[in-house]
């Protein structure tokens, strides 16, 4: 029933974004989802998806499953170049991994009873979640656009000067290292999916064998973090620093949207800060950092695997926290907003899965309320924040710190303890 009221709502969610969509022009994630069946699809994680479904299958369906994708997918290939298909519009490959989850749904319906069957219908959501979870933040970032036309940059971009204008710091450090270093943190940002595709893969690795899913797992965070985070753009839309005070953004006729052409060279100047208009097609995407929260999310869970993995999820923090400086995609303060928010949500997730304890309802309770200080702070005290570095600048790592801490506290408090069985002693031998 949990699993079917959890359908409901997210089908109904979906239905009032695609009519949102279409009322400004625009496919929703319905309309987007369908059309892949058949044209090319717009680039997302459609195998991704797939790989996330093949956790339920044994070993020999697993490489029928995908041989069945590849195999459709070569099969449309000369059919979209024969009628011209526009690759920049999309990619080749992903239909035959829609098709396939698909025909897995129906398979578990018509052939598949009791147990066997609510396995294999949770794969195939898992997979079709990852896939429309997708969808639903382009739809999200549309409606940022044309709902927000003005945007908070200049308050974020005063209260960053608290932490020494990381974004402007970053971005001259990638402009002196390139090629290398934008090429690298390009391939980082770009293929945060991958990375959590991999995580998750590891994490369910004994579904198909123990015929039941773990109480927890990444995508859980993953999934929730894209929910509720598009929620925040709409109180708090922000465009980033290269739009803002950069080359990021032209409109029409050549207009140049960026209050001023400064980043990365030249910091921001410290005035008095007012809402700027901006155009009707860039996302409002930044505070908080999603991609910061991601990334913190499959650090924490690539803590308990071996050790590569541990290594890549680290890597993978400390790349994404570069790219999203270094491309003039965030502000510092949106970093430390999107940590917060990340483990707020993890915590949250865990003590849903746990049971609601003290230490775990604190934690949640204490995260919120930093993260809302946090965003009260952008908004409200951004000239305090910049004439006072010395005194707002370790405030802000502190508040992300002690979250971090208890954080880290509360899931070491719920880690299983293992007491050592006593022996007996040895009684000595009868005479």
């Amino acid at each position: 029933m949990l699993w079917v009221a959890a359908g409901v709502v997210a089908l109904g969610f979906l239905v009032a974004l695609e009519i949102v969509a279409r009322r400004y022009g625009q496919p929703g994630p319905i309309t987007d989802q369908v059309e892949a069946l058949v044209f090319a699809p717009k680039p997302g994680p459609l195998y991704g998806g797939l790989a996330l479904m093949m956790v339920v299958l044994p070993w020999r369906q697993r490489f029928i499953a995908a041989g069945a994708a590849i195999g459709i997918d070569l099969v449309l290939l000369p059919a979209r170049w024969a009628v011209g298909a526009r690759m920049s519009d999309g990619h080749s490959f992903g239909t035959g991994a829609l098709w396939v989850m698909l025909g897995c749904a129906v398979v578990a319906v018509t052939r598949r009873t009791g147990r066997d069957r609510v396995l294999l219908l949770k794969g195939v959501g898992l997979g079709l979640l990852l896939v429309a979870g997708r969808k639903t933040g382009d739809t999200w970032l549309l409606i940022t656009s044309k709902t927000r036309p003005a945007v908070l940059d200049p308050y974020v971009a005063t209260a960053d000067q608290a932490l020494g204008n990381p974004s402007w710091l970053v971005g001259r450090m990638v402009d002196a290292t390139s090629p290398i270093s934008s090429h690298l943190l390009h391939l980082v940002y770009g293929q945060l999916a991958v990375a959590a595709v991999v995580v998750a893969l590891y994490q369910l690795r004994n579904v198909a064998a123990e015929r039941r899913f773990p109480s927890h797992h990444l995508v859980r965070t993953f999934l929730v973090i894209g929910l509720l985070g598009p929620g925040i753009y709409m109180i708090f839309p922000v465009v980033g620093p290269v739009f803002a005070y950069g080359p990021g953004a032209s409109g029409t006729g050549g207009v140049h949207w960026a209050m001023a052409d400064l980043w990365p060279d030249v910091p921001p100047p410290i005035n008095t800060p007012q809402p700027m208009p901006y155009d009707t097609i860039t996302p409002r995407n930044c505070m908080p950092s999603l991609h910061t929260a991601w990334a913190t999310a499959i650090f924490i869970h690539s803590r308990k695997g071996p050790r590569v993995l541990r290594f890549a999820g680290t890597f993978w923090l400390i790349a994404t926290l570069a790219a999203t400086l270094g491309f003039g995609y965030h502000y510092g303060v949106d970093l430390v907003a999107g940590v917060v928010f990340a483990l707020t949500i993890e915590a949250a997730l865990r003590s849903l899965d746990r049971g609601w304890d003290r230490s775990g309802i604190q934690l949640v309770v204490y995260g919120a309320t930093v993260f809302a200080a946090l965003l009260v702070s952008y908004r409200y005290l951004p000239m305090e924040m910049a004439r006072h570095p010395v005194v707002f600048g370790p405030l802000l790592i502190l508040a992300m710190t002690s979250v971090v801490y208890g954080y880290g506290r509360t899931a070491k408090l719920r880690e299983p303890t293992v007491t050592p069985t006593r022996q007996p002693e040895p009684q000595p031998e009868p005479l």
